[in-house]
């Protein structure tokens, strides 16, 4: 079997899997995978060095091998905080008012790019897979080809990509869509980021595509198809039922009082997840619903992120301001409206979270996926589940038609779904959740990893596969084996 070798911007180390802050699901499915296929998993260690050197920290835990180099303190700016963080995650989730073009950013990515191509080429061995991941490392399987590299690789993008009339925006955008094109199979969350790539390469390059996602180009077949990631559903629910998630739901539960209702956002601090919108439509609900307003309480959850940037150090404090406006035009001595909690907590601990609430509110503006929703689901009890309150916008909505849709830039939506929510009867509850159950738990982590990794080996089933259009609910379920 051939060896998988595993390249992202950073390397999740084993045996911090479940900690705060860590990848969760994903570490655990390219940790199994790499276990499966005697994989390495390369990309930065986070930390720095005044002066790049090459140098691979090689380690070995839980049977999975890791190999990570140190960046120098203007290759993170550039390249991390520059051009991955202020330029395309902005523009890949539709906020072109915040990118930013700058050359040093774009010399800066380039630079990493190359070093990580460098770094990685000795441990690549013939017969091994490539997979990349994520807009940090686009060009980073054309580098390789550059190099010699003939293996099979494949790109798999976490977040959206952005309509063509957004994408040409980009300086160097056909330099940047051509290095992608180097790689044999490129991934995409949902069938609506695969057609806004497949129609840029249309419209823009003159290129044809199937219906099936095979591209023309160069002489080579390239493969472009969606490939809808889900959680590591066995790991999650075994996590639920564990003291520390137990505890953590009683001590949620207790300190609501009796007969309070409670919601739930647990998010990165990201403009991409609509927490300045949600407060403001919380603040909606409880102005116009005032004989229920003490009944309820929204806790949000949204460790810090990407602090460095400009950027995100205004959501915080716009968010900070926000909740206190609200708490303090809506609170009393006995009831705060709003729970605003700026840290992490282990998986665990938020699966007793999310059983304690009664609705689940997710609702970013623009989402490549959004696993919390599915974890949501994952964490209810079946006999009297809560609801999924999930933005048209995310990725999983497509495959999570049965919960309450929602245009999250209206509050008045927003504020009627929370009502619809709070009342909805016992029966629809289950009925939605029982659906949303079965997606959660049939097209997870592990379905999308052997999907990806074998798609990326082009063998005959692979072929087969790929002979029909891509569908995004097309994972069969477990139980049909």
């Amino acid at each position: 079997m051939s060896r998988l070798i595993v390249v992202s911007n950073r390397v999740s180390v084993p045996q911090a899997m479940g900690a705060a802050g860590a990848q969760g699901g994903l570490a655990v499915a390219l940790s199994a995978a790499l276990r499966e296929h005697r994989g390495i998993w390369f990309g930065w260690s986070g930390k720095e060095t005044e002066t790049f050197t090459g140098h691979l920290d090689m380690q070995r835990n839980q049977d999975v091998t890791t190999a990570t180099i140190d960046l120098e303190p203007q290759d993170i700016e550039e390249y991390y905080n520059g051009y991955a963080n202020r330029t395309l995650w902005p523009l890949f989730h539709y906020r072109i008012d915040l990118t930013e073009y700058d050359r040093n950013f774009d010399e800066g990515y380039e630079r990493v790019n190359l070093r990580f191509a460098d770094s990685v080429l000795p441990l690549i061995e013939p017969d091994d897979l490539v997979w990349v991941h994520d807009y940090h490392l686009l060009p980073l399987g054309s580098m390789l080809r550059e190099k010699g590299v003939t293996n099979r690789m494949g790109l798999f993008l976490h977040i959206p990509w952005p309509p063509t009339r957004l994408f040409v925006s980009l300086p160097n955008h056909e330099q940047l869509v051509a290095s992608m094109l180097r790689y044999d199979l490129i991934g995409f969350q949902t069938d609506e980021w695969l057609d806004s790539f497949t129609h840029y390469l249309k419209k823009e390059l003159g290129l044809k595509v199937s219906p099936d996602g095979v591209i023309e180009y160069e002489g080579r077949r390239i493969v472009a198809r969606a490939f809808p990631i889900g959680i590591d559903y066995d790991e999650f629910v075994a996590s639920a039922g564990t003291d520390l998630a137990q505890g953590a739901y009683r001590r949620l539960k207790d300190s609501l009082g009796e007969g309070r209702k409670m919601l739930i956002g647990v998010d990165r601090l990201d403009y991409s997840k609509g927490l300045g919108e949600r407060f403001d439509s919380f603040d909606r609900f409880l102005t116009d619903n005032p004989e229920m307003a003490k009944d309820v309480v929204l806790l949000q959850i949204a460790p810090p992120s990407r602090g460095e940037v400009a950027s995100y150090q205004l959501i915080r404090h716009d968010l900070e301001r926000k909740a206190g406006h609200i708490n303090g035009a809506h609170a009393d001595v006995a009831w705060v409206p709003i729970r605003y909690v700026n840290r992490g907590y282990p998986r665990a601990e938020l699966a007793g979270f999310y059983r304690a609430a009664d609705i689940g509110l997710v609702t970013p503006l623009r989402d490549g996926m959004n696993l919390v929703a599915k974890e949501y689901v994952a964490a209810q009890d079946p006999e009297d589940p809560g609801v999924l309150i999930l933005s048209r916008f995310a990725g999983a909505a497509p495959q999570m038609e049965e919960a309450v849709l929602v245009n999250p830039h209206s509050t008045e939506e927003v504020s009627d779904a929370i009502k619809q929510a709070l009342h909805m009867p016992l029966a629809e509850r289950r009925r939605r959740h029982e659906r949303l159950l079965e997606s959660v738990r049939d097209e997870d982590v592990v379905r999308w990893r052997e999907n990806f990794v074998t798609a990326l080996r082009g063998d005959p089933q692979a072929d087969a596969a790929l002979d029909a259009p891509p569908v995004l609910s097309a994972v069969p379920s477990r139980n049909s084996h």
